[in-house]
């Protein structure tokens, strides 16, 4: 298929906000279309509404495109898809959630500012993001994103992920949509895309055997069903 007839493919950015982190899957994508990949400051806390605005600031207005939202963004790409911006042809979300996707961390919220964000990659981050996928170049990988974020940063948006639910934006949702789940996430569980699935039955899931770090861990199957998706929507 000629790669003019597919949509571009809008990348937003994890927790670390950076570009770091989608390599793999950009490499793994080999210019099979084109990509826009979005990142947010890394040293002003910024709520949910104001990387919102920052990521529709990039979207392409001349041409049709797909938003992947990862994580962090899933919230911010459901958000920017309930407007039915005139451009958009599809939606895929990674390893995300409409709401707090642990709410049973709710009455700790006060503890976010207590939080050693800047030591947490040493930590406990590396085997809680890719468990017994992880190599020493994708720690390697993860260590250089979380050290380009100011720590403030951090913690201004772990308190948005507790406080955030896009549930009403997610039922304005009606482009096509696929959902990446990871069988090995210990960071969202999977009540988080049932959450999804229930409020939405059209989201298609596709399950990867892969840690919370999906497209970093197994790239080439990401790339594959993400590029089964663009070409779903072949816009020729």
């Amino acid at each position: 298929m000629d790669r003019s007839n597919l949509p571009t493919l809008v990348l937003l950015p994890g927790m670390d906000g950076t570009s770091e982190l989608f390599k793999p899957f950009v490499s793994a994508l080999d210019h099979a279309c084109d990509i826009v990949v979005v990142t947010y400051p890394c040293d002003i806390p910024l709520s949910y509404d104001e990387l919102e605005a920052i990521a529709r600031a990039s979207l392409p207005t001349d041409r049709p495109f797909v938003l992947l939202g990862e994580s962090f963004s899933g919230p911010i790409a459901i958000a920017l898809t309930a407007l039915h911006l005139p451009q958009q042809v599809g939606l895929v979300l990674c390893c995300t959630f409409i709401s707090n996707p642990r709410p049973l961390f709710n009455p700790l919220r006060f503890l976010v500012n207590l939080l050693p964000m800047s030591a947490v990659p040493a930590g406990w981050l590396s085997p809680l993001l890719l468990g017994r996928f992880s190599t020493a170049a994708l720690r390697t990988s993860l260590s250089r994103a979380i050290n380009q974020v100011n720590p403030s940063v951090m913690r201004e948006r772990l308190r948005s992920v507790l406080e955030v639910d896009v549930s009403t934006q997610l039922a304005q949702v009606n482009v096509p949509t696929v959902y990446l789940r990871a069988t090995d996430d210990r960071v969202v569980p999977k009540t988080a895309s049932e959450r999804i699935a229930r409020l939405k039955p059209q989201v298609q899931m596709i399950d990867l055997k892969a840690p919370h770090c999906l497209l970093q861990a197994v790239p080439d199957e990401a790339a594959r069903q993400v590029m089964e998706f663009l070409r779903a929507t072949d816009t020729s």
